[in-house]
Formats: C-alpha cells, sequence, structure tokens
C-alpha cells in the first residue's frame, strides 16, 4: 500500500509541476474551436443556421440551440471539423474542433502498463477517461449508470 501511496504522491507532483511550466511556440491548432472533453462551449454565428456537419460525431457533438447559437461538446480526444451552411447551402461557418483532456484538476497514474485517472478538485476521486485501465473504466462505467438509474427511478423519470 505504501508504494501505491508514495507512486499517487510523485504522480501528484508530476502534474503539478507540468501545470506550472508554462510551454511556448505556435500550435497547429491554434485556430478553429477548442474544446475539452466532457465539456462544452458555446458560441454565436453571424447567419442562421439550416444544416449542421460534423466530421466526425464521436469526437464532438454539435447542437444548435437555436438558429445562431451553437453548443459545442467534447466526446473523445482528437480533431475534427464543423461546417454550418445557410439555408441557401452557403458556409456560414468551417473550422476545425480540437478536443482535449481537461487537465488542471486530474491527476494520471500509471502503473504496471495501466492508467487510472482522478479528479482532484479538491479531492481525488476516480473518474472515466478513456485510455485508463479496462477493469477500471468498466467498474466506473457500471457504477455510473447504476447511480443515474436510480436517480431517475427516485425521480420518477420514464414512469
Amino acid at each position: 500500500m505504501s508504494q501505491f501511496r508514495d507512486a499517487f504522491l510523485a504522480s501528484i507532483a508530476t502534474a503539478i509541476l507540468a501545470a506550472a511550466v508554462p510551454t511556448t511556440g505556435a500550435n497547429a491548432q491554434d485556430s478553429g474551436v477548442h474544446v475539452m472533453t466532457d465539456r462544452a462551449k458555446v458560441f454565436r454565428i453571424d447567419a442562421p443556421a439550416d444544416t449542421v456537419i460534423v466530421g466526425n460525431p464521436a469526437i464532438a457533438d454539435v447542437t444548435m440551440y437555436d438558429r445562431q447559437t451553437v453548443v459545442v461538446t467534447g466526446k473523445l480526444y482528437g480533431t475534427t471539423n464543423l461546417v454550418i451552411l445557410d439555408k441557401n447551402g452557403e458556409p456560414i461557418i468551417d473550422e476545425v474542433i480540437t478536443v482535449a483532456a481537461a487537465s488542471g484538476d486530474m491527476v494520471t497514474v500509471h502503473r504496471k502498463g495501466e492508467r487510472f485517472s482522478y479528479s482532484c478538485a479538491p479531492n481525488c476521486e476516480p473518474m472515466l477517461r478513456v485510455g485508463d485501465s479496462d477493469a477500471s473504466f468498466e467498474i466506473l462505467n457500471k457504477q455510473s449508470g447504476q447511480r443515474t438509474d436510480m436517480s431517475e427511478k427516485a425521480a420518477g423519470v420514464g414512469n
């Protein structure tokens, strides 16, 4: 148990140091829409939308709140594109969407070839993150689904 605690504390220290060191240089993805996984970003467009096209809907979900308000939600890490057309088929938006992992309050532990992720805001708790060990991800996913089911039943949703 002491080895796990030491490895966990070392990972936290590494994450804190990495967050504190500024990065320099231009990124190839400096333009476009940047959103983190499991977070949404809202923006307005200049003209009313008629058609919304997402290159890879597994990476980002795009919802029109109204005809000029776009909500982009990050789903998986990666890059895709967003094209929004007006009623005449003319492009209003043609942008790259880059989805990255949230890192400010997250700690990643690598142990024996497996990865475990924790949300540490302020206490560290296990979190679901694509790429974590299969067993850990499956357990958290199952528990999360059961908790949602219990909440929905208690609230009378679906009855």
